[in-house]
């Protein structure tokens, strides 16, 4: 697992599995830029909407797939990203870290679900700069087309290798591509207020045993109170690309003097 030296290097992960088109897309857009040098360690298998998850119970197995392409075992995201970084990257952290290109939207609240976003989350939080983008999907079309998000992954990444990461400390860019539309500006946006439900299906196997599949929820969602400027999925709707800082301290500064009060 030793890298070259002297280039700048891109790890990459994703939740969809390391065999995922969008996975695949990324990596070959990167490989285009001058001086980079990608490695990719993705999960064996799908771990959409894992979360920030790590796997503490059982062991975990790099498997090469070719050269600096490795799946991991039954591994998350986060996983990927943390072992990657302790086993490969001893010497030197990567330039920058890419999760994705998800299939399917990562906007609103789904960003605390999406094995996508925790990828970066992993990354920022061993201050290495990292990017989460995903497609929205026509779900028409279940293969998806990558190729907007794969325009803007290499001028975001042209663009950061010129000058800098844009964000401080434990912050990372969460990225959102309209479907259906070949070109597309560039909107800085909040996460959205979404509205969720209890979606789930009930089947019986041959001998009469329930199973349940969650189901997928319609994307719907509200402007946040409050807020200014557009939130991500007001940018989806209106055709534009989102990018959204977020940063991965949780605490409602607001509401702590009323609970102070309220615990006094």
């Amino acid at each position: 697992m030793s890298l070259m030296k002297n280039k700048y290097k891109i790890l990459v992960t994703n939740d969809d599995g390391y065999e995922a088109t969008g996975l695949l897309r990324l990596v070959s857009t990167l490989k285009e830029l001058e001086n980079v040098e990608v490695i990719v360690v993705a999960p064996a298998n799908e771990k959409s909407a894992c979360g920030h998850s790590l796997t503490l119970v059982r062991p975990l197995r790099f498997v090469s797939v070719d050269d600096d392409f490795y799946k991991l075992d039954d591994g998350t995201p986060s996983d990927c990203v943390y072992l990657s970084l302790s086993t490969m990257f001893e010497d030197k952290k990567p330039d920058l870290l890419i999760s994705g290109i998800n299939r399917g939207s990562n906007m609103g609240e789904d960003i605390t679900y999406s094995g996508t976003a925790a990828g970066a989350m992993e990354g920022v939080l061993h201050d290495v700069p990292s990017i989460a983008i995903s497609q929205v999907m026509d779900y028409s079309n279940p293969e998806g087309e990558f190729t907007l998000a794969c325009a803007t992954i290499k001028k975001l990444v042209t663009k950061i290798m010129n000058g800098s990461f844009p964000l401080p400390h434990r912050e990372f860019l969460n990225v959102n591509i309209p479907h259906d539309v070949e070109e597309a500006e560039i909107r800085v946006t909040y996460a959205g207020y979404r509205f969720y439900a209890n979606d789930s299906h009930l089947h019986r196997n041959p001998r009469g045993e329930e199973f349940h599949w969650l189901g997928l929820h319609p994307l719907r969602f509200a402007p946040r109170e409050g807020a200014v400027g557009m939130s991500d999925h007001e940018a989806i709707e209106a055709g534009f690309i989102s990018i959204t800082p977020i940063h991965l301290d949780l605490s409602a500064y607001k509401s702590m003097k009323n609970l102070q009060e309220w615990v006094d």
